[in-house]
């Protein structure tokens, strides 16, 4: 009797493009027992939700640092990523159950308040991305530190979604031109929440070939991609489209993301960072037993490193406030390191 999985397999084969990955040829570098119910693409999209770095994802800045309820997180820009994404993938007849593993893993070694964080942790140890700690979570991190064995191409495509190599999937290429999207178009939205920026002050080529609202923008991206890219063995944007999005995130830097009304909390977010690391460094009994249990593996200074990168921003002040604040100043602060 054909099982279920069997049956989407075979259906992948009659429906997607012949340049879409197949989840019957997707590999893991150990090898499981298949699962009559899913395929080896939805096994991993189960694996990364269910993770707990992935639930972290909500109380993680995505671009404003202690924002109110509206606002992104990591979590919701996690989201928007997979549904932008899936949207492009079934547009070019992709893998959208592979599109989607990406797109909800890609985030999930970031570190307490956004790229705050991140260069922070570059600054102490020299080397630090998040794609590569996004990675290292889900290799070796999740499950007590065996690992999720999520299948190469869904690995490939969160190492990938960002920096100098491209994805070897094209599922992967779709994500790594989603998560540019759903940033760039959200955190527009965000910026216009916060009081940064409108709609009339958007460069004209951008508001004449993506339009002034998020919605509009993302339409425009969106389908410009599927129109220039269908049939074809890539992921691509026709030249119009892709330099007005490059206009686009040109504006974003300079007038959000490396805005000097933001700088103060970076700052200080950086300076929590650094003073976590030197009283952890100095004191790592105070780590959870399976991060301690890892130091002879991994050695202290990695060990240290994933702890502070796999903390909310929240736990992360509590944590700094509980070390460096004194007791009688700290009513109703006290929480368990463990």
């Amino acid at each position: 009797m054909t099982s279920v999985r069997e049956r989407i397999e075979m259906q992948e084969m009659m429906y997607l493009s012949s340049y879409a990955a197949k989840s019957r040829n997707a590999r893991r570098e150990l090898p499981e027992t298949p699962c009559d119910y899913r395929t080896e693409f939805q096994r991993d999209r189960d694996r990364i939700i269910h993770s707990k770095a992935f639930r972290r994802l909500k109380h993680k800045t995505q671009v404003y640092i202690a924002p109110g309820d509206h606002y992104r997180m990591r979590m919701t820009h996690s989201l928007e990523v997979a549904q932008i994404s899936r949207t492009i993938a079934r547009g070019l007849q992709l893998n959208e159950d592979l599109t989607e593993d990406i797109a909800l893993g890609h985030d999930v070694g970031h570190t307490p308040f956004g790229h705050a964080g991140e260069y922070a942790l570059r600054d102490i140890v020299g080397h630090f991305n998040h794609n590569e700690q996004s990675l290292r979570v889900v290799e070796y991190l999740e499950r007590g530190g065996s690992g999720l064995n999520l299948t190469l191409e869904v690995k490939d495509g969160i190492l990938n979604h960002t920096g100098p190599n491209e994805p070897f999937t094209l599922e992967g290429k779709v994500v790594r031109f989603g998560d540019r999207i759903a940033y760039l178009c959200h955190d527009y939205d965000d910026g216009i929440r916060a009081g940064m920026i409108t709609s009339g002050d958007l460069p004209a080529r951008v508001a004449k070939v993506l339009g002034t609202t998020p919605s509009a923008m993302i339409t425009a991206m969106v389908a410009d991609l599927i129109h220039s890219s269908a049939g074809k063995n890539t992921v691509t944007m026709s030249p119009e489209v892709q330099s007005a999005m490059e206009d686009l995130r040109e504006f974003m830097f300079e007038r959000v993301y490396l805005s000097p009304r933001l700088a103060a909390d970076r700052e200080k977010a950086s300076y929590i960072v650094h003073k976590l690391y030197e009283f952890i460094m100095d004191n790592p009994e105070i780590l959870p037993p399976e991060f301690l249990q890892r130091e002879e593996r991994w050695g202290r200074q990695t060990t240290v490193v994933d702890y502070i990168a796999g903390l909310t921003d929240q736990f992360a002040v509590n944590l700094f406030k509980q070390l460096f604040i004194p007791a009688t100043l700290q009513e109703g602060w006290n929480i368990s390191w463990k």
